[in-house]
């Protein structure tokens, strides 16, 4: 019991080291309890594969307040029944920005006004705002109208709906993929 006490210290002085192999160690450390302790854990309590999204589009962006807003977007949301009253009481009223991150909560009912995150085939999950329950459909708070995977989704392919933002953190992450995106995807939204 001794040794392993005398190790971990050891261990545990090394890390402290200002050397750049304690710097490599310290962070391949923190990948893998980031990796195989937090997620899982965080998986578990949310009750769904993917606790936490960060937004890599700009589907969900709003470019102005949200009065301005709803008045450009108001027939949509109109013809399918939502008025201005119902959406303010929506989560997520203003919208989300390229590069919040968003934690999902997977239990529960999909409710109208909902931001959830679906797998549609694609490579990447949808985040969009649910419109409609029967059947289950989405649409980007800032597209023009539906895309054709947002209609008449099986609830097995929803991941969750989103419960809390963190604003902006999610650009340490979008920083390296920048680049591969096509001109008209990168950057911040407008």
């Amino acid at each position: 019991m001794a040794g392993i006490k005398d190790g971990a210290k050891r261990f545990w002085k090394f890390l402290n080291e200002d050397t750049w192999q304690s710097w490599l160690v310290s962070l391949v450390l923190a990948f893998l309890i980031i990796k195989f302790v937090f997620f899982p854990a965080m998986s578990l309590v949310t009750a769904t594969p993917l606790p936490l999204v960060v937004i890599e589009s700009c589907s969900m962006y709003h470019n102005t307040d949200f009065d301005n807003w709803w008045e450009q977007n108001e027939a949509w949301y109109k013809n399918r029944r939502i008025d201005k009253a119902e959406f303010e009481e929506f989560s997520f009223k203003n919208g989300l920005n390229k590069g919040d991150i968003i934690l999902l909560w997977g239990r529960g009912d999909y409710n109208p006004g909902d931001v959830v995150v679906f797998q549609a085939g694609l490579r990447n999950p949808i985040i969009h705002r649910l419109v409609s329950e029967n059947p289950l459909s989405t649409k980007g708070d800032n597209n023009a109208g539906q895309l054709a995977v947002e209609q008449d989704i099986d609830e097995e392919q929803v991941i969750g709906k989103s419960v809390a933002r963190v604003p902006g953190l999610g650009w340490l992450k979008l920083i390296f993929f920048e680049g591969t995106r096509t001109e008209g995807e990168r950057g911040f939204c407008r």
